[in-house]
């Protein structure tokens, strides 16, 4: 069978890549599957091939979603670079309770501080299986440039020797005549 792909790419655009679709196959009843893979065109922007799941509605299903970090923490605002560890959530739940995605509100973040799997607030119907202590975004102060530059210099130092003169390297492979 063949699936409109303008029709699949607006249900996948409007609910996102987990969202639950009614597929109606001719002379058949409607099937609720997920999207479990696809192949789209390198150059083009068009499905070539796509794999569905069908789904039992009162069973779990693990899937994968995306992490999107929202606001500016305020270690960031202090200088500090925020490192989001986790990119795609691994969750189990109903296929009727698959969110779009998961929100993680950065806002608070101080410098030094991680926040971790424990720490998201999700539905009660949906269960994380990432262990609770893995970390979800970071927030720290990258080393200062001026420790960069004392390293280089102090290099410098061990490269003149004490008369301070430059320290020349023998060379082990010249030849005797």
């Amino acid at each position: 069978f063949s699936v409109c792909p303008n029709s699949l790419s607006d249900i996948l655009k409007a609910k996102g890549q987990n969202s639950l679709i009614d597929l109606d196959l001719e002379g058949d009843k409607k099937r609720k599957v997920l999207l479990k893979d696809y192949q789209s065109h390198p150059l083009r922007e068009r499905w070539v091939h796509v794999d569905f799941l069908e789904v039992d509605t009162t069973k779990m299903v693990k899937v994968s979603v995306d992490v999107n970090l929202i606001g500016k923490s305020a270690g960031e605002k202090m200088g500090g670079l925020v490192n989001q560890v986790i990119k795609v959530l691994h969750i189990e739940c109903l296929p009727a309770d698959i969110p779009q995605f998961v929100e993680v509100d950065t806002t608070g973040v101080e410098l030094g501080q991680v926040l971790h799997v424990s720490d998201l607030s999700l539905p009660d119907k949906v269960k994380v299986l990432h262990k609770p202590s893995d970390a979800i975004v970071s927030v720290y102060l990258e080393k200062a440039k001026e420790e960069k530059s004392e390293d280089v210099a102090a290099e410098e130092d061990e490269s003149v020797d004490k008369s301070g003169e430059p320290a020349v390297k023998a060379d082990s492979t010249k030849k005797e005549s």
